[in-house]
Formats: C-alpha cells, structure tokens, sequence
C-alpha cells in the first residue's frame, strides 16, 4: 500500500520523538516506538532488512529480493530521516535544559514513561504466574541496572566505542532501558555528544558501524520472540520500563542514591510536569485507539 504524504510526515515525526528519546539518559526510543503504536512494525521491519543483508552475503539474490519487498520503507526511510535529525539537534539543546532544569524534566520524563507501561501491558491478552515473575524480573534487572554509577572517559578508544554502540544501540528498539543511560554508564556518553557536535568522523563512523552491528542482531531476535512469545515478552517489557523508572526519579543524591526533595528544590514544577507527560501518553492513547476503531469500522463498510 502506497504511504501517504500525511504518513511520511507523521512517521518523521515519530523519528523525531524516538531520536529525541535516545539522547536524553533514562529515556528509550523503544517508549516512544511504543507510545506512537509502531514498535511490532519497526521491530519486524529491521529484522526484514537483517535478513535482506544476509541473503546477499549468501549471494542469494531471490531471498534477498523477497526480504527487500517485504521492508516497509515508506516508514524505515522517514523515521530514520527524524531520528538522525532529533539526535543531532538534541545533542545540542537537551544536555543544557537537563543541566539547567534537572528536577523539572526528570519529572516530564517520568510521567511520560510511567503512563508507557500500560502499552505492553494492554496487549497482554493472559496473565500467567510465569508471566508475572518475568515482568518481576525484568523490573529488578532493570532497577539495579540503572542504579549503576557512570563511568567518566575522556578519551575512549575506538574499539571501546564501537562494542558500547553495540551494547547501547539496543535500547533504541527495547523500551524502558534509555541508550544515552548505558553510554552513560559505559562512560562514553560525553565523548559521544561532543563527537557529534565535531563532527569527529573517526568517532561517528566508528560509533555508527557498531550500532549497526548490534541493532541488526537484537532485532531479529525480538522480532522471534514477538513472533513466538509475544505475550511473555510484552510481560518483559512492562518490567524494564517499570524498574527503568529510578534513572528518572526527579531527586538523587551521589552514586545514583533515591532521596526525596530537599528544602529549595522545586516539587509543584516537577509535579505539574509529570502529570502533563502522564496525560500526553494517554492523550496518543485514546487518539490512537479512536483511530482503529474509525478505519475498523470503514473496512466493514
């Protein structure tokens, strides 16, 4: 089915939100993906091109031609437009507001990844005892991992660069762990940024080639486990976002430690803020679950 000018824009769009995610630490392009109602797409679609990439490894050009049809472009080509865009200018406008407003944008964050879990949550269609210790788990894992102190490098080598792009670039497809969090905590989340204002091309390059490496590989392998596991896996997913939620937390005292507000930080902005990113996410809700019922009922008509 052709895409629509109107779908081009929305898509890019949703790059835009997903790149925007991924540079802030504690925030996934995964939530977003979720948020919009494209992440089953996006995940089958990268696991699509994956696939197109080895069968020409394999010189079998007929897979190759099967797997190439079967990418969605008309979304992968403009998300990826806004995503490279958002990064590259929240590299430079995001890291100065979460300097100069800390509290008051953890709070946005956390509102508006809180109301995300009861994304995969809805799609949940039979809760299990086995299901409810995965989600447990997940949290846990989650909770401790963002827990962990960040690690300062001023000068990473390039190899490190390359196997940290592998390891954070995942994020960008598993909501509730930030990919800007792991560089963070891999301690090439500055050099990145700085990288990139640069244009250090070494770096970037370096950089890209790993994410690439590592986002090929955990696509197709969630792109299985929706396929196979779904359920079991959207369980997964509401724990990592549920435990992410402490990267988020507005007040945190030395080597990550939760505290609650001390006298002179804001509460009231950080408050108000939350709830205005809680009532985003269930505002795309209803507009989305208002919109599949409208071209529901005009297939059947």
């Amino acid at each position: 089915m052709p895409t629509t000018p109107f779908a081009l824009v929305r898509y890019v769009l949703y790059g835009v939100l997903m790149g925007g995610a991924d540079v802030i630490p504690g925030v996934s392009g995964g939530t977003m993906a979720l948020i919009v109602g494209i992440y089953e797409r996006l995940v089958h679609a990268l696991s699509e091109a994956v696939s197109f990439g080895l069968a020409v490894l394999r010189l079998d050009f007929e897979a190759a031609q099967e797997h190439w049809t079967a990418v969605p472009w008309g979304l992968i080509v403009p998300l990826l437009g806004g995503i490279a865009v958002a990064i590259l200018v929240g590299a430079k406008v995001i890291p100065p507001l979460m300097e100069a407003y800390p509290q008051s944008m953890r709070g946005l964050f956390f509102g508006l990844v809180a109301a995300s879990l009861l994304i995969p949550a809805r799609r949940i269609e039979r809760l299990t005892g086995l299901r409810v210790a995965i989600g447990v788990a997940c949290a846990v894992g989650a909770f401790f991992l963002t827990g962990l102190p960040a690690l300062a490098v001023s000068d990473p080598s390039l190899l490190r660069v390359f196997f940290s792009a592998t390891v954070a670039i995942c994020a960008m497809i598993l909501p509730g762990v930030s990919g800007a969090f792991l560089l963070e905590a891999l301690g090439i989340y500055t050099p990145t940024l700085e990288a990139l204002n640069g244009l250090e091309w070494g770096y970037v390059l370096t950089f890209c080639a790993g994410a690439a490496v590592g986002l090929g590989a955990f696509a197709t392998l969630l792109d299985l486990l929706l396929t196979h596991r779904h359920d079991a896996t959207m369980a997964a997913l509401v724990g990592l976002i549920a435990g992410a939620l402490r990267a988020l937390w507005p007040y945190v005292g030395p080597h990550r430690a939760l505290r609650w507000p001390e006298a002179g930080e804001p509460v009231v902005s950080v408050a108000v803020l939350a709830l205005a990113g809680f009532g985003a996410v269930l505002a795309l809700l209803y507009w989305g679950s208002s919109a599949s019922k409208e071209r529901a009922t005009a297939s059947k008509s």
